[in-house]
């Protein structure tokens, strides 16, 4: 090939995260000549077939949409060889590509993954860094090889991550600087410039993927740690607790940070009432319900669901369930 003549580009992608990243090729000088998604299913109340973003971006540029059941399947495989891709590209597709499909393009295939490699390989990178209370994340441009997220780097973008930023927030930025990190690597394949750096595998941390087991809020944690949970597993598993027996999702906390000199970045937080146990509520009135959690720290809800009904703000709440210090999350 010679310069930077356009590419036959097959997208594999599915949720949100991987709309940006479609649209820049479209609106670059490369062919996307076949989306490849994961089926259609149902949403909604009504549970009516819907379309996955991928698959509703493709259709509005006349591009072609495969979404098999199997992604071994021969008869799948020859589809895609029929395109005659020079290149794969891959955002968050939702299923690990086989030896024989990563064979197809001339080019190889490339991510478009949610950290900065090595750390968080795996399936919730943006989730995961959420929950540990990163103050950054990133987006990797890499090489798909069979180990998983273990192939070597194009490009990597950094990105703050907000103390309060859910992971929802998180990906729908980090979707945009994908995109943007996305475009100069394809080019530099194309022009046969582009270079290829290994990740140090010493330095790799996983990033599984998120279960409905980790929704409880355990409050003997520190209030930074329920904090950057409750953060962290939006849009799903959420996080969860129990008040008089009954299921209740916190939706939204702050840091209740009192102390002089205390870090509202590392969520260095204190009780209003000394000697209060974990999930105690220590202030309970109008746009206040502190709760006491760990080590002496206390989180503030901001938003609540009862289980069966709509999310309420902590005014709303208190206004129609009467709550005194002493009373307890967690039972």
């Amino acid at each position: 090939m010679v310069g930077n003549q356009p590419l036959r580009i097959v997208y594999f992608g599915t949720p949100a995260f991987a709309v940006p990243s479609l649209e820049a090729l479209i609106r670059s000088h490369h062919q996307v000549v076949a989306l490849v998604s994961q089926p259609d299913r149902p949403r909604g109340r009504g549970q009516q077939l819907q379309a996955t973003p991928t698959r509703q971006v493709a259709l509005a540029h006349a591009i072609p949409v495969l979404q098999p059941l199997k992604i071994r399947d021969e008869g799948f495989l020859g589809e895609v060889r029929a395109y005659e891709p020079d290149l794969g590209v891959v955002a968050a597709f939702g299923r690990i590509l086989p030896d024989a499909l990563l064979a197809i393009p001339r080019l190889g295939m490339i991510n478009v993954h949610a950290s900065r490699l090595p750390k968080y390989r795996g399936a919730a990178p943006i989730q995961r860094a959420v929950l540990a209370g990163e103050r950054e994340t990133g987006v990797s441009i890499m090489r798909v090889v069979t180990e998983l997220d273990a192939g070597p780097t194009f490009a990597i973008a950094g990105m703050p991550i907000g103390p309060d930023e859910t992971s929802g927030d998180v990906e729908a930025r980090l979707a945009i600087v994908g995109a943007e990190a996305l475009i100069p690597v394809v080019d530099d394949l194309a022009a046969g410039r582009a270079i290829e750096t290994p990740q140090d595998a010493s330095q790799a941390t996983f990033a599984p993927k998120v279960t409905k087991e980790e929704s409880e809020i355990v409050w003997t944690e520190r209030a930074g740690v329920i904090h950057n949970k409750v953060r962290g597993l939006q849009p799903w598993p959420l996080a969860s607790t129990h008040l008089a027996g009954a299921r209740h999702v916190i939706r939204r906390t702050e840091c209740v940070i009192e102390r002089p000199g205390s870090d509202p970045i590392q969520r260095e937080c204190v009780t209003e009432r000394p000697g209060s146990d974990p999930g105690d509520v220590v202030r309970a009135g109008g746009d206040h319900l502190v709760v006491a959690c760990g080590e002496g720290t206390a989180l503030r809800i901001l938003e609540i669901q009862p289980e069966g009904r709509r999310t309420m703000t902590a005014r709303e709440f208190l206004a129609g369930r009467r709550l005194t210090a002493g009373d307890r999350f967690g039972t």
